[in-house]
């Protein structure tokens, strides 16, 4: 079949397609199948988990009810997943009832049909720098402003986001909402702290904003206490209108079914329902009833305990590998649950440039760069340990630790030939200035 150059189209691609470019995660997605490489990339969950037998046992409970799972069903989600909703968000201490959830295609699509709602081009978003590249690309193609707030491990920096949000309405750019993980940050894996949470509440209180509360690692804690979401924060303070929570079922169950949801006030819910006609009409019928036939039959909170048992293991084979590789001008996070940790090199080095470097000794990483709307983060790097056994993650540790000292030896190297350059040219100069003497 010949290559169709889709190039001599461009007259005819929307405006909104400029803004819009393939996430890093997923386009190394090909490179990372490749036999023998260790992959601390993407950001995948666990599956293997699960095991045969359970999937066998929800698919014969779907297979008695065939013809509804076969069929179309309602936009907002069928009510039995509603009710499967409600409790999973009870077990993380967010009150919830069935008129305040909607089903969505994956937490991917409600991050879409948020922006979809919300934003006009030239509107502001404010997020954590870094923030979650998945949601960079949803917004992107409504075209708005993102205004990145720098984070520390306590999470988003509440008064930069006061300065950032006072800068832009000075300016006259109106922002629509904030956008923050605050469990377990994708890509950093920090947590936002308590009370800057309820911080947060009152700088969009302040500046009449929504909040969106994404929250797929929540549950996936293996140190601390859990705190409160901030949707619940919202509720315990009598307020019930700005906090837009975003679920999925991809970490505590499967990103196969391709299953998430929307918690928020009725009219928010109007409007997405009406987005989301436009995009797929509903989400699948068979993801929802194999959900719900897992998570009414099965012994879920055992199954997220043993991810999450799985996930801690390898998060301390990482940071133990870490400790014991890496130089020491290089530093990354301790995250206390989820999927990542966000290493830091020194400013000269770039991740993205280096990455076919580490490719070719057979480890992969996300340059940190993709997490960012303007290109910072060069000097950074996103490493999941969810995926791969732990005597794996110490050899690519290892790998990944030779392929970093290598490139600051050869800066090293480069600045030593420039001195001993600068050197001999001085010199020279001091003989010609003697010779014309």
């Amino acid at each position: 079949m010949p290559l169709v150059d889709l190039d001599k189209f461009d007259f005819l691609y929307a405006g909104r397609v400029r803004g819009m470019k393939s996430a890093v995660t997923r386009d190394l997605m090909a490179t990372l199948s490749r036999p023998g490489i260790i992959s601390l990339a993407g950001g995948f969950p666990d599956t293997r988990a699960f095991g045969e037998e359970a999937f066998r046992e929800i698919s014969d409970s779907v297979a008695t009810e065939s013809a509804q799972a076969l069929q179309y069903g309602p936009t907002g989600g069928l009510e039995k997943i509603k009710d499967v909703i409600v409790e999973v968000m009870a077990a993380e201490g967010t009150p919830a009832n069935q008129e305040e959830v909607f089903t969505t295609t994956g937490a991917q699509q409600a991050l879409d049909l948020v922006a979809r709602v919300f934003l006009d081009e030239g509107d502001a978003v404010l997020c954590e720098g870094p923030t979650y590249a998945g949601a960079l690309n949803a917004f992107a193609a409504y075209r708005p402003r993102v205004l990145h707030v720098p984070m520390d491990r306590a999470g988003m920096i509440p008064v930069a986001a006061r300065e950032a949000l006072a800068r832009a309405r000075k300016q006259g750019i109106h922002t629509k909402f904030i956008y923050t993980v605050p469990n377990f940050q994708n890509p950093t894996g920090v947590t936002m702290a308590a009370e800057r949470r309820r911080e947060l509440l009152e700088i969009a209180r302040e500046f009449d904003l929504v909040i969106v509360e994404d929250n797929p690692y929540g549950m996936l804690r293996f140190e601390g206490e859990a705190l409160p979401t901030l949707s619940a924060l919202e509720q315990e303070d009598g307020d019930v209108d700005r906090v837009i929570y975003l679920g999925t079922f991809s970490k505590i169950f499967a990103p196969g079914v391709r299953l998430g949801w929307v918690h928020a006030q009725p009219g928010i819910l109007h409007k997405i329902n009406v987005g989301k006609q436009g995009a797929d009409l509903c989400s699948s019928n068979l993801s929802q009833m194999m959900v719900s036939s897992f998570f009414q039959n099965a012994d879920w909170h055992a199954y997220v305990e043993r991810l999450t048992n799985i996930y801690r293991e390898r998060q301390r084979a990482m940071l133990d590998s870490l400790a014991e590789f890496m130089p020491k001008e290089v530093h990354w996070t301790h995250p206390e649950g989820g999927l990542f940790v966000w290493a830091t090199l020194p400013s000269y080095l770039d991740a993205t440039a280096m990455l076919p470097r580490a490719i070719a000794k057979n480890v992969a990483y996300v340059p940190g760069e993709g997490f960012y709307a303007g290109g910072e983060g060069k000097n950074c790097m996103r490493l999941n340990f969810s995926f791969v056994e732990p005597e794996k993650i110490r050899r690519g540790i290892e790998l990944l630790s030779e392929v970093i000292r290598d490139r600051m030896a050869l800066r090293g190297d480069l600045e030593r030939g420039s001195r001993q350059g600068s050197r001999q040219a001085a010199r020279g100069a001091r003989s010609g200035a003697r010779s014309d003497g």
